[in-house]
């Protein structure tokens, strides 16, 4: 026998030894009804200890797997019989949105990739096709502009109408397409990229619009102004729905039926919490990038605070609450894949 061969076999065996010894104990655990928070955090660390050590002697095995789920149990239970100090509305945004931007911190990644890959599409697309920007925006749009340009006045559109109107509009139709972005992730995250590439060629083309009529600079400074906590809005969405998605596509160690309901939980709670932010951006696209003669440095303020805030809340913060909660949930290699 090789000298591999007597190592495998000897791991086995140590294995083998410590399932024998841990089984009555893992069954007990595994059916504990309590809710006493002291018997549940004892339990918890003695499963976490043990779950450490299969990790890291036995990373692969099933055994492994199942510590790891039993664990994730205890957690769960922990977690909801934790006395809340606070209102279930103020911990959701300050705790556990976060916590699950975190946690898929890769869908939120592949969602913006994705979406800059489909705006430069959009951006080309415009450059060497004449037609194209008509194409997409309609031509009664292209129309209107290009006359609002001739007058001196080349985002005139946003000053038309009434502005609470206009805000329930907005309002109304971004959180639309942000449930859209969300709910056709179940058509295997396919859904989810369809509707991404819609809107970053849309955006692509248009901002390439104001570029080839030498109104760059301006069209950033004033459609920036709520386009940063929009298009930021339809990127988390798009996270969503690849969550979504990839819980019926990669369902790991869970049955496809458990994957699929913890990615539409967790999906759902994005798309319901960025509700405020896309609230907010209606808000500044209705109320405030109407006024087009507003100093420059305003401009420039609301939309770096705006994409400060963005890269602070869904980036920055996440990580640090993580870290300070010390929340290393055992089932969060299973779900961030």
């Amino acid at each position: 026998m090789s000298i591999l061969n007597k190592k495998i076999t000897t791991v086995k065996m140590r294995e083998a030894l410590f399932i024998k010894q841990g089984t009555e104990k893992w069954k007990e655990y595994e059916n504990k009804k309590t809710h006493n928070p002291d018997e549940l955090a004892e339990a918890f660390i003695a499963i976490t200890d043990d779950l450490a050590y299969a990790k890291t002697f036995y990373p692969k095995s099933n055994t492994t797997k199942y510590l790891n789920g039993l664990a994730a149990g205890f957690h769960q239970s922990i977690y909801k019989n934790k006395k809340e100090k606070t209102s279930r509305f103020v911990t959701f945004w300050r705790d556990e949105l976060p916590l699950i931007f975190y946690q898929y911190r890769k869908q939120l990644l592949y969602s913006f990739l994705f979406f800059i890959v489909f705006v430069l599409m959009g951006v080309l697309s415009a450059k060497y096709d004449n037609n194209f920007v008509k194409l997409i925006m309609g031509d009664d749009y292209v129309n209107m502009t290009n006359d609002n340009i001739a007058k001196g006045d080349p985002f005139g559109v946003y000053k038309q109408g009434s502005s609470t109107l206009m805000f329930l509009q907005i309002a109304i139709n971004n959180v639309k397409v942000a449930l859209i972005f969300f709910v056709l992730g179940m058509l295997f995250s396919v859904g989810t990229l369809f509707v991404s590439l819609q809107n970053g060629i849309m955006l692509g083309s248009f901002q390439y619009y104001f570029f080839s009529k030498g109104l760059g600079w301006q069209s950033i400074l004033v459609i920036w102004i709520h386009g940063t906590l929009e298009i930021s809005s339809f990127i988390i969405a798009g996270a969503a729905g690849l969550i979504l998605g990839n819980s019926l596509l990669f369902p790991k160690t869970y049955t496809r039926l458990v994957s699929l309901k913890n990615g539409a939980r967790d999906g759902l709670k994005i798309s319901i919490g960025i509700i405020p932010i896309i609230l907010t951006a209606a808000f500044f696209e209705s109320f405030v990038t109407r006024h087009t003669e507003m100093p420059v440095w305003l401009s420039i303020s609301i939309l770096a605070a705006s994409l400060v805030f963005m890269i602070w809340y869904v980036i920055l913060y996440p990580k640090h609450i993580n870290k300070k909660t010390n929340l290393n949930k055992p089932y969060t290699d299973e779900t961030t894949d």
